[in-house]
């Protein structure tokens, strides 16, 4: 009989074999992408994806905004699918990020946004999806034929896939990306470590994550990994937004795990793990040097730039939403209900 979540702990192994083929393999059609859609000068961006895709959308937001200065959004895709919304799309750009491809509401979405005037970028693991074929211009994030239903490293190919392009788009080359394999190769190695952490963790039904700026993505990818593998009530909040009502929540015997690589998100999260601290939570840390002294619990991150470090920051996080399932005793490689591709309309 095979080991509960033996093919979720391969896929999550392999990451930083994916990332190096796409910045090896990648980078020149990255270039080209980044040179055309510069060249067509959009006045902003739409973003579209569903499940972990929206996370890596939504992680491209925020490189978008900070590194190019341009505003981007996230599309609600019901709008063009089920309310025939026909907005005026000339001079934007919509990209539109799918694992499979296969998302009809996805693939909708693209091709009424290259009707209304948009220039379309899907990027996905699959060269010959719908999705790819609709869309004006697409990037592989070349993760291979990923087969576990929790999607590890589909996900870390899409962020540096997304990274490479806006580096390609500002003209900039993509060699500092070698740092995250290296990172990503040494959290695979780290695992035992997570399992200590996830040991503490075996008895909660209900946790909370949180980060703010490039983390944020991470903290809400954190949460649905740990909903979808070990079916506890993981709850993802902006630190911002945490310490609003949110705050309320928050008590010593529901563990809150926060995600703080160092740079400006760091900076702003101080306030929150103070209060945090305040409240009395069990903290699990996943941070650097600006987070040292914070946490019941603690796991120290690489030194990255800000923008990348999501790349490799997920990697521990992937490892304890398979812990935890293993210690519920379930198998996260056959989670309840749920299928590699969902279809949406």
């Amino acid at each position: 009989m095979a080991t509960a979540g033996a093919l979720m702990a391969s896929e999550i192994a392999e990451q930083p074999q994916v990332l190096e083929r796409l910045l090896t393999d990648g980078a020149a059609h990255a270039r080209e992408v980044g040179r055309v859609v510069a060249e067509s000068a959009p006045r902003f961006v739409l973003l579209a994806a569903r499940g972990t895709s929206d996370h890596a959308a939504l992680y491209a937001k925020y490189l978008l905004e900070v590194r190019l200065g341009l505003p981007a959004g996230l599309v609600s895709p019901s709008t063009y699918t089920s309310y025939q919304a026909r907005p005026d799309l000339r001079d934007v750009l919509l990209i539109t990020v799918s694992q499979s491809g296969g998302s009809p509401d996805l693939v909708a979405t693209t091709a009424a946004a290259r009707e209304l005037g948009a220039t379309t970028l899907a990027v996905t693991n699959a060269p010959d999806s719908e999705l790819a074929g609709v869309a004006e211009l697409h990037l592989d994030v070349m993760a291979g034929p990923e087969r576990a239903v929790a999607a590890t490293k589909s996900y870390s190919a899409e962020l540096l896939a997304l990274w490479m392009f806006v580096q390609s788009w500002r003209g900039n080359d993509v060699a500092a990306a070698g740092a995250v394999v290296e990172a990503a190769a040494a959290h695979v190695d780290r695992r035992a470590e997570v399992i200590e952490i996830a040991h503490r963790y075996r008895f909660t039904d209900r946790l909370l994550t949180t980060g703010r700026g490039f983390a944020y993505p991470t903290a809400r990818e954190a949460a649905l990994k740990l909903m979808e593998t070990s079916y506890v009530a993981a709850n993802a909040f902006s630190g911002a937004d945490l310490l609003h009502g949110p705050l309320a929540m928050i008590d010593h015997e529901h563990p809150v795990v926060a995600v703080v690589p160092d740079g400006a998100g760091a900076t702003a999260m101080v306030p929150v793990l103070d209060r945090l601290v305040e409240r009395g939570a069990d903290l699990l840390v996943l941070g650097g040097a600006q987070s040292v002294g914070y946490g019941t619990t603690t796991y120290r991150l690489f030194p990255l730039p800000e923008d990348l470090a999501p790349v490799a920051d997920i990697v521990p996080l992937q490892w304890l939403a398979l812990q935890m399932a293993v210690a519920h005793g379930f198998d996260p490689d056959a989670p309840r209900g749920l299928a590699k591709v969902t279809r949406t309309l």
